[in-house]
């Protein structure tokens, strides 16, 4: 389903025409370039790749000499981009597939490198689903991670955050898998469905969606359609 690559404002607040107060997420979805078609024979299903922000180029100095990459983009990258007619590397890319796209035929996609998906292909009231990294919290204890409420905080308690007991002894004598223990939280990826799109502002190119959805200020969301 085709979608658009978008960047996290923040949140604000919208009132509908019932005077409802409805929390919103601004996200901003400047045109997306398409850098690449594939079609059900090349890829086995039929796609499209779209690329949001630029990567800076590294250039020669006098001496002819290429600066160090670092954050600059590499000449595979800026090849690739060249193809589809664009003057920098995206930043970001990402494919999304045509399987399921309206009007589409995954046989052969009408759309071709160099064209700009905008954010005028979603309209207030649809449903989207919306893909993003949630904010990384390190290495956390089981209270903070999974909600535990720890052991007592007097009567000589030394166990307050502690995770207690995790397995039996004889039988099974090991840690059954999937049992809830300290570890990394949060940095992983999410999808939420059935986002309802609450405004779309084609001139600022933002999307207003209703409620909350993963990822920090400024974090890379993936919006799509949802049949």
């Amino acid at each position: 389903m085709i979608g658009i690559i978008g960047r996290k404002l923040g949140m604000t607040q919208l009132f509908n025409e019932l005077g409802q107060q409805v929390p919103c997420t601004v996200v901003e979805a400047t045109p997306n370039p398409v850098t690449k078609v594939s079609t059900v024979d090349q890829a086995g299903f039929a796609s499209v790749e779209l690329g949001f922000g630029a990567q800076r180029v590294a250039r020669a100095n006098k001496k002819g000499e290429r600066t160090p990459k670092g954050h600059r983009a590499s000449k595979a990258e800026v090849g690739h981009a060249k193809k589809a007619g664009l003057d920098a590397p995206p930043a970001v890319l990402k494919s999304f597939r045509l399987d399921d796209a309206p009007g589409k035929n995954p046989e052969i996609p009408t759309y071709t490198p160099g064209d700009k998906i905008t954010v005028d292909i979603f309209t207030p009231g649809e449903r989207v689903k919306v893909t993003g990294t949630s904010k990384g919290r390190g290495f956390q204890g089981v209270v903070k991670r999974h909600g535990f409420h720890g052991g007592p905080n007097t009567h000589g308690n030394t166990k307050h955050r502690k995770p207690g007991s995790i397995g039996a002894g004889t039988d099974p004598s090991r840690v059954i898998k999937g049992k809830k223990m300290p570890g990394q939280y949060g940095n992983t990826q999410h999808t939420a469905l059935n986002i309802r799109i609450e405004k779309v502002d084609t001139e600022r190119n933002l999307i207003y969606l209703r409620g909350s959805v993963a990822g920090p200020t400024n974090g890379i969301l993936f919006v799509r359609k949802q049949g």
